[in-house]
């Protein structure tokens, strides 16, 4: 997601996205222990951003950070300068920094919402003291990716050790049986997606029953249809799971046509 195309700091305003805006004695960079969040920007509006704001503070309260000020100003300023009808604002902040910038989509999207992507199954390594923490220590998730890409998939998936569906690397995961739609309770230790918890409005109003819980993989592998949902891919269909096909459904177009109608 380059080149930005705005960038933002809280106290300087607009800087070039060139400039340099971070500290490079700030412990928060050196031990991964900032906080982001990630904003779709749709008709050159942020969207649900006063979820990922509430998000972004709870993180950092969590990281033993003090609490972010003017975040959703900071965010609606760098997209308004920005002047992208599709796009995406990301919020950083160290405690000692707050920055929003902007760049475009990620080329593709279309095609491969279309398409659908596949995923391989790997086991958990998160520790629980970072439960419903969006913060920048992403080794592990980037390291699973490459891991499932040189299996030929699109994304890897984590198991607990007792095979309890969990999530993506960066995302929610969905299956529908019927006209219930599942997803991992939030007591599993996923991350309690935004976009998450606007998917799960959006079904209710199209009819379909929503629960959570502790699903083993057999309950997903068994399902009607399966789809990811995460800020700027929204609803993805995943139509393989470590080389078992999945079928496609109606639920991940209809969920994604409501997303499309939020601001």
């Amino acid at each position: 997601m380059s080149p930005l195309l705005a960038a933002a700091v809280g106290g300087r305003g607009l800087v070039d996205p060139a400039e340099p805006v971070f500290f490079a004695d700030d412990e928060a960079l050196l031990r991964g222990a900032a906080a982001f969040e990630t904003v779709r920007i749709r008709g050159g509006i942020p969207v649900l951003l006063d979820g990922h704001v509430d998000r972004l503070v709870g993180s950092a309260l969590s990281l033993r950070l003090p609490p972010p000020e003017g975040a959703a100003d900071l965010a609606r300023q760098a997209a308004a300068a920005a002047q992208v009808d599709e796009g995406v604002v990301r919020l950083f902040y160290t405690g000692r920094t707050l920055v929003a910038t902007v760049a475009p989509l990620p080329p593709g999207l279309d095609a491969l919402r279309a398409r659908g992507i596949t995923v391989v199954t790997t086991r958990s390594i998160a520790s629980g003291f970072l439960t419903g923490v969006k913060a920048t220590s992403y080794a592990a998730n980037l390291a699973a990716v490459a891991d499932a890409e040189r299996q030929g998939a699109d994304d890897a998936l984590f198991l607990d050790p007792g095979d309890i569906v969990l999530e993506l690397t960066m995302a929610n995961i969905w299956w529908r049986k019927g006209d219930v739609l599942s997803t991992p309770a939030r007591s599993t230790g996923v991350l309690p997606g935004v976009t998450r918890g606007a998917v799960m409005r959006c079904a209710a109003d199209l009819g379909y029953r929503v629960q959570e819980g502790a699903f083993t993989l057999s309950n997903l592998l068994g399902a009607d249809e399966a789809f990811t949902s995460s800020a700027v891919r929204e609803v993805l269909p995943v139509v393989a799971i470590d080389g078992q096909e999945l079928p496609r459904g109606e639920a991940a177009s209809r969920v994604q046509t409501a997303l499309e109608a939020l601001r």
